[in-house]
């Protein structure tokens, strides 16, 4: 079955996949049963399905992070057991962009575990080292020949199951430049998603959370991702350009190359975290990651595990010509109690040099401190109404002045590039937009 968008398929066709498959017991965990009968006790071992879906995401040295911590966060939203398994030697993972997160696991630990679904990120050389995981193949082949549900995005299609030989005779899609590759081995079409079968392909960074909620629908049905989905404010008109809504209009300036800071702690939301980060260093601007606390890595809002470049209490040192922050309720709460972080935007702002928050960030840590005064603001929409003035919190991305607040995950990546935009002009935001498929 095709799809071309998720609001469409959440309205036409749904597909049912049997919850119980009598020919392939084998593939769920033994429980033993007691039972009691005139008074004797009897214990039998059964085969039964287990409530909890079970899902692996594979990473490497050069994944996409903002597609892999989309897909991990999203997917936990649903309630699956998402495992972050390491395909290298290490747990450690320097994915692109300088980005560095924390698996769960090795690979090599669980290659007998069995998955209902196993979802490939993209990026380069992620995508190739992916391709030449030998565990990592047998058991994708492994899970196609159960019929139990696969998915890739970016280049992962074409350079992992289509080498693979899993994409025969299917259709499926992938980034725009591996298309070519990609037809090769599939009937290759330009879909954001694409479902054949047990298999699902997307195209890149800014079809990952569609591509996430169809497979929320695939393994938990249409009413969990309907309830996955609304507090993600995702675009209602994804593919279309972007846009901003920008009040009394101000230049931001820089230096040779805008220097960045962008605070992390635990309980930050990681899909807007990272969409910040890579949209900027994609943009070659000096992005800083900087740690509250004493440690560099960061246990985010849905357990996934980042890496800070330097803690806040040397990043305090330097001067930036932005000031960030992501979201995520414990996160924010971190960010407002934190004096040193507090006292840096409030020099910031005192400096007429810009800062910005998105989702609960701007109500939780900017309008108690008084950094919203006189200013228009959006945020997360359960938290505006901790905002002082909501003349303008419907707009998905606002800037006023030196300000730029936004609303949530499904804003995050126009969030960057309105920044991006904001540095550097509109030609480079459209730019950054068509690459990342926003």
């Amino acid at each position: 079955m095709a799809s071309s968008s998720l609001c469409h398929r959440y309205f036409n066709k749904i597909t049912v996949t049997p919850f119980f498959n009598t020919k392939k017991l084998h593939h769920y965990s033994p429980r033993r049963i007691s039972l009691r009968v005139n008074r004797r006790s009897f214990s039998i071992s059964a085969t039964m399905s287990s409530s909890t879906k079970k899902v692996l995401i594979p990473v490497a040295h050069g994944t996409e992070p903002f597609e892999a911590v989309v897909m991990i966060d999203v997917l936990r939203r649903g309630g699956a057991d998402v495992t972050v398994a390491s395909v290298e030697n290490q747990v450690g993972v320097h994915a692109c962009h300088g980005i560095k997160m924390v698996a769960d696991t090795l690979l090599s630990d669980i290659t007998d575990s069995v998955f209902d679904l196993i979802m490939l990120p993209g990026g380069l050389p992620g995508g190739e080292t992916l391709k030449n995981c030998k565990p990592l193949e047998k058991m994708v082949k492994k899970q196609d020949t159960d019929g139990r549900l696969n998915a890739a995005i970016c280049c992962a299609p074409a350079l992992a199951f289509g080498t693979w030989g899993l994409l025969e005779g299917k259709k499926a899609t992938c980034y725009p430049v591996f298309m070519e590759k990609l037809a090769a081995c599939a009937t290759a079409v330009e879909s954001r998603v694409e479902i054949d079968g047990k298999i699902v392909t997307s195209r890149g960074p800014g079809t990952t959370m569609e591509f996430s909620v169809t497979l929320v629908e695939q393994l938990l049905g249409k009413e969990k991702a309907v309830e996955v989905s609304g507090p993600l404010v995702m675009r209602p008109n994804p593919g279309d350009e972007y846009t901003i809504t920008e009040l009394n209009q101000v230049s931001w300036s820089f230096e040779g190359t805008p220097q960045i800071l962008v605070p992390i702690a635990d309980g930050s939301e990681e899909m807007e975290a990272v969409a910040i980060i890579d949209v900027l260093r994609r943009a070659k601007a000096n992005v800083v990651v900087a740690a509250l606390g004493n440690s560099l890595e960061v246990v985010a809002s849905r357990k996934v595990k980042l890496v800070a470049d330097v803690l806040l209490d040397e990043a305090e040192k330097n001067s930036y010509d932005l000031i960030v922050l992501p979201g995520g309720l414990g996160g924010a709460e971190a960010f407002a109690s934190s004096e040193k972080l507090v006292n840096m935007l409030k020099k910031q702002a005192e400096s007429n040099k810009p800062y910005g928050a998105i989702c609960a960030s701007p109500a939780l840590v900017f309008e108690p401190h008084g950094l919203l005064k006189g200013k228009k603001a959006t945020a997360f929409p359960a938290m505006c109404s901790k905002l002082t003035d909501q003349s303008h919190i419907e707009h998905r991305v606002l800037v006023d002045g030196n300000l730029i607040t936004s609303r949530g995950p499904g804003t995050s990546l126009e969030f960057a590039l309105a920044i991006v935009e904001k540095f550097y002009g509109r030609e480079k935001g459209l730019q950054l937009s068509k690459a990342t498929l926003v």
